[in-house]
């Protein structure tokens, strides 16, 4: 009821200009499911599930309120490991005051923390991820060029009608200094320095931890810190991070002492026609949650971003994604765009784009230590460089080119080596999977209206379940009409009986800020990732119905 009178109270605000502007979206998605023992696509009892939420923004002067409206009726399958989610209820709000020096936030809020590897509170309602934290926030801006941050609160952990919360609070700060916004002196300067810092804490009654008739004491309070800084001068710009946090037994870790670590570097140059982006990590027992017992996707505290591609194409995208491990990893990306100019024998008409990356990633330098140490420490580093095992191996070169007004054609190769063991996608193979992935990319306008893409995709491996194939045909009648159809073919399977075809077809219909799709046909078990977070989903057969709005 309080969020319905909330809802009526805004919406009657937002009649009158004078008063306010109410802004916000909807989102529905509803499955059915239907049995396929050839895929293992299993029924729940209810046979269909749904998802949904609306999102309202009212803001009058220099005030915002905020909240969302969530309704689960069951949880779409693989939504949640846990099936959490159910219910109906308000999933999060906030009222936040804002003018030019102070903001305050008291409420659900996101936050993040330079490059998130003290704190990233985010939601992706597509990964049913949303780690918000729950308290006060307050931004501080004193003079021109600092920016103060002070956070304080719980994570949310589950829904059930309600927020439910995890038992740890989370207390942070952070800094963040422009030098050249700072000091008028350097305003005109070419190279511009940017210079930050966070900490994060989590308070947690810890206990005692029994093992082999040893008692170890786990702390309440657990830290961890970093510092940044930023360079640019002209077409230049080079970043870096490092951060450190202290004993954090965990489920994680296997409840050992170790202090953690990371750094992480960035630098890249970019001209017309031509860019280079180099980026480096090294990650050592950095995992920091809102809850030290909980794992898997539950309340992260903080984020180290994957450093492979983050792959589009069906092929490279669904079968073998790669995340950053828990555990830690030493990792190396290169990527490179190159535009060839147009009017050339290369370029053609209208030029040529070419864009190449390659990643790499192996765990730490490490030995394990035995005995009590082995419990308390877990293992030694020896370095922050690449150590015996390889995660990954990530190769792709990609090129674009339009023919003429009408048509434009691309295509994308991918070599990969993907440790199946550290991201475990497949339950079929334990081990390295070698793969050459081939994508032929087309694109032609019939009509000022009509336009159709088609893509032609290939994977070859002898490892896994073998070969496959995938075709994607989307044809386009705008403004209103969508046609696509998906099959992904397990060619190679060596088991004649599962080489499956996992059609899908959709049909959507769009109308200024609506949009409805209808979808059926079959999708494969795997792995789902956004921004390299990835959940596993179970295989389903079965329509779906999509719905999102905005006003």
């Amino acid at each position: 009821m309080i969020g319905i009178a909330m809802v009526s109270q805004a919406i009657l605000f937002a009649q009158n200009p004078t008063q306010g502007v109410l802004r916000g979206n909807f989102q529905f998605l509803a499955q059915q499911y239907s049995a396929d023992t050839l895929i293992n696509a299993t029924v729940p009892a209810s046979k269909a599930a749904m998802n949904g939420f609306g999102n309202f923004n009212y803001t009058y002067g220099k005030v915002t309120a905020g909240w969302r409206i969530e309704t689960y009726q069951n949880a779409i399958q693989g939504y949640s490991a846990k099936n959490r989610y159910k219910g109906t209820g308000i999933g999060n709000r906030y009222v936040t005051y804002a003018d030019s020096t102070l903001e305050i936030t008291i409420g659900n809020f996101y936050e993040q923390f330079g490059n998130g590897m003290t704190l990233r509170t985010y939601w992706e309602p597509n990964l049913g991820i949303d780690n918000a934290l729950d308290g006060a926030r307050i931004i501080f801006r004193p003079v021109h060029g600092v920016t103060l941050k002070g956070i304080w609160g719980k994570q949310r952990l589950d829904f059930d009608s309600q927020i439910i919360h995890a038992d740890g609070i989370a207390r942070g700060f952070d800094g963040e200094i422009w030098a050249n916004e700072l000091i008028k002196s350097l305003a005109n300067a070419k190279t511009r320095v940017m210079v930050g810092g966070s900490f994060v804490s989590r308070y947690q009654p810890g206990g005692n931890r029994f093992v082999d008739s040893l008692i170890f004491v786990i702390p309440d309070n657990v830290a961890m810190y970093s510092g940044r800084m930023q360079i640019q001068r002209g077409n230049w710009m080079m970043m870096g991070e490092y951060a450190r946090k202290i004993n954090d037994p965990s489920a994680d870790n296997g409840y050992i002492y170790r202090k953690g670590q990371g750094i992480f570097f960035n630098s890249s140059y970019s001209q017309k026609g031509f860019g280079v982006n180099v980026m480096a990590k090294s990650i050592d027992n950095l995992s920091f949650r809102g809850d030290r017992n909980l794992k898997l996707f539950d309340v992260p505290l903080n984020y180290t971003p994957a450093i492979t591609k983050q792959h589009t194409y069906n092929l490279a995208s669904t079968l073998y994604p790669y995340a950053t491990p828990l555990t830690g990893e030493a990792s190396f990306m290169l990527e490179v765009y190159y535009t060839i100019p147009k009017g050339s024998k290369l370029g053609g008409k209208y030029g040529t784009q070419i864009s190449a990356s390659y990643a790499v990633a192996n765990c730490l330098d490490t030995v394990q230590y035995t005995g009590i140490s082995a419990l308390t420490e877990g293992y030694k580093v020896n370095s922050l460089g690449f150590g015996k095992t390889k995660y990954v191996r990530d190769f792709n070169i990609e090129f674009k080119r339009k023919i003429s007004k009408e048509f434009n054609v691309g295509y994308t190769f991918y070599y990969m080596e993907f440790n199946t063991k550290v991201t475990p996608v497949t339950n079929d193979f334990k081990g390295i999977v070698y793969a050459n992935i081939s994508v032929l990319e087309m694109g032609y306008k019939i009509t000022k209206k009509d336009y159709i893409r088609v893509e032609l995709q290939q994977l070859q491996t002898k490892q896994d379940k073998g070969d496959w194939q995938t075709v994607v045909a989307e044809y386009t009648h705008s403004p209103h009409w969508t046609i696509g159809i998906v099959n992904q073919y397990n060619k190679g399977n060596p088991v004649e009986a599962k080489r499956i075809d996992y059609l899908f077809g959709t049909v959507g219909y769009i109308n200024g800020p609506h949009r409805i799709t209808v979808g059926y046909g079959k999708r494969r078990e795997g792995v789902f990732c956004i921004g390299g977070v990835c959940r596993a989903v179970p295989a389903t057969n079965g329509f779906e119905v999509i719905l999102t709005s905005s006003f």
